[in-house]
């Protein structure tokens, strides 16, 4: 062959691996550099990227609601930024574990996370507040109070001096009860009950005999399957399947009275986050909005077809008995009042979300009358009792939230 037939032959092949390079399909990774997984122009945006993080999630991001929120929160900006905006999400463990993201950004060894504030409490009292309250606010009536009742500023009071930025990312309605390998009826079956619960609930449950545990999601299915516990709360029907929960315990109990929501928020290295220009904040703030909206809609949307699949798979769905919840609310308040004897900051918090409940109950009651009518085992007790969190009723809100 001639050095010019050679040559031709070269170009030919190397067009031919243009087209068929071409032709195959753009490969989306889950839960990785989010501007790579948008179809930008990677010629340019690749040197004009800005915002490249990795951010821990406390939760695995196969999970719906839970984990995948963030990730779509990733894939948003990403697209909202033209690709200057770039996250890598990562698992729990897989950088920083589960229970400790919050302590892992204000070291600063990673730059965001994403997170159930109440998984702090042992360190910070109150920041459980933040993440739910047993038989306390619905999920509308907290995304208020965060948003225009003074939430927010509470939690920057709180959280700035330490050196992190919260901000509100991800909500979903009310968990199960709980999943029991053997039914529960009464106060007194809880007495020396192996369960795994988390926050003010667990708590309340410890007060009341059981012997409550701590373990990351992942853990629960082979901790119930060799009756390591003898029962477990985690999250939504449509989580809680995903786990494998109901191929180890039958009985699914309801209401959530431990969390009537649950808030999630995208946590930020402070000093980061004022390092950034304004409009990239602002952009960050937009998709975490978004998020809340989207986390919630969806949540919602998907539970009553998965409580189908339950029932369809053999699991026995139950409401908690009068007794058994009038005991909880009470041993709840008991918890409530002994944090906030304990700890000034718990005290003022809780104090500011009574007396929000307090005057959003004079319309709840007018506006939704359905959630506050007699009472019944579908809703929380403290929709029905006085205008409190379980207490009674507490003094006019203060003026102005502490922070800002």
């Amino acid at each position: 062959m001639s050095k010019r037939e050679t040559l031709l032959a070269v170009l030919v092949a190397f067009a031919v691996g243009v087209l068929v390079a071409g032709s195959l399909p753009h490969w989306r990774p889950v839960g990785q550099d989010a501007a790579a997984a948008d179809p930008v122009d990677d010629r340019r945006t690749t040197a004009a990227a800005i915002l490249r993080w990795r951010v821990s999630s406390a939760f695995g991001t196969h999970l719906p609601s839970l984990g995948e929120n963030i990730i779509r929160v990733g894939e948003r900006l990403a697209i909202a930024s033209d690709g200057r905006i770039a996250w890598t999400i990562d698992d729990p463990d897989e950088v920083v574990p589960a229970f400790a993201i919050v302590d892992a950004v204000r070291t600063g060894k990673i730059p965001a996370g994403y997170t159930w504030l109440g998984y702090e409490q042992g360190r910070l009292p109150s920041s459980v507040l933040f993440g739910a309250v047993p038989f306390g606010m619905t999920p509308w009536e907290y995304t208020a109070w965060w948003q225009s009742g003074g939430g927010r500023e509470l939690a920057h009071a709180l959280y700035r001096p330490l050196g992190v930025e919260p901000i509100l990312c991800g909500l979903i309605g009310p968990e199960t009860a709980g999943w029991f390998r053997e039914p529960i009826e009464s106060p007194e079956e809880l007495r020396g009950l192996k369960i795994r619960f988390a926050g003010l609930g667990g708590q309340a449950l410890q007060a009341l005999g059981a012997s409550v545990t701590m373990l990351p999601g992942g853990e629960l299915f082979q901790a119930l399957e060799k009756g390591a516990i003898d029962a477990s709360e985690f999250s939504l029907p449509e989580v809680d399947m995903r786990l494998g929960f109901d191929r180890v315990a039958k009985f699914n109990y309801f209401p959530g009275w431990h969390q009537p929501h649950t808030a999630f928020h995208l946590v930020v290295n402070k000093p980061t986050w004022d390092a950034l220009p304004a409009a990239t904040r602002e952009l960050v703030e937009l998709a975490c909005g978004d998020g809340v909206q989207r986390n919630f809609a969806e949540a919602e949307a998907a539970q009553g077809a998965v409580l189908r699949e339950l029932e369809r798979r053999g699991v026995s769905t139950r409401v908690l008995s009068a007794p058994l919840l009038s005991a909880l609310e009470g041993a709840v308040a008991e918890v409530l009042e002994e944090a906030a004897q304990r700890d000034p900051e718990f005290a003022r918090i809780l104090a500011h979300q009574r007396a929000f409940h307090t005057d959003y109950l004079r319309w709840q009651r007018l506006a939704y009358p359905s959630l506050t009518a007699p009472p019944s085992l579908t809703a929380p007790p403290s929709l029905t009792a006085p205008p409190s969190l379980t207490a009674p009723p507490s003094p006019p809100m203060p003026e102005a939230a502490h922070g800002g």
